[in-house]
């Protein structure tokens, strides 16, 4: 299988078969990403609303620190790289502070402006 340098003449079809086939999986896989994130977000949004009723703190320093941790060595085992598995994860539990930050505010204002 060959193709030309110049990426726009003829390729080999057998390479666009196997690029084409690769790309669904790709596409595959971000779907299922999207969906997985989707099903996290709803369980960090119960834990946010939990967190608001009982007037505990949007961030948990302790529990971020366990699961980069364990995301860490995850990745490890997976052969996926620890410091991007961390960041990936550092992004997320942003979003998901930022959510409970929201979340805890609303329960505030929505108290104060119910006379509660």
């Amino acid at each position: 299988m060959t193709t030309s340098n110049t990426g726009i003449g003829e390729v080999d079809p057998a390479v666009r078969a196997e690029l084409a086939r690769l790309r669904e999986s790709i596409d595959n896989i971000d779907a299922a990403v999207v969906h997985m994130l989707a099903e996290r977000f709803k369980c960090t949004q119960q834990v946010g609303h939990l967190k608001a009723e009982h007037r505990l703190p949007p961030a948990d320093p302790t529990r971020e620190a366990q699961q980069i941790a364990r995301l860490r060595n995850l990745a490890e085992n997976a052969n996926l790289d620890p410091a991007f598995a961390e960041k990936l994860l550092n992004f997320i539990i942003a979003e998901v502070i930022r959510h409970h930050e929201r979340i805890a505010d609303n329960a505030v204002n929505g108290a104060s402006a119910t006379g509660e």
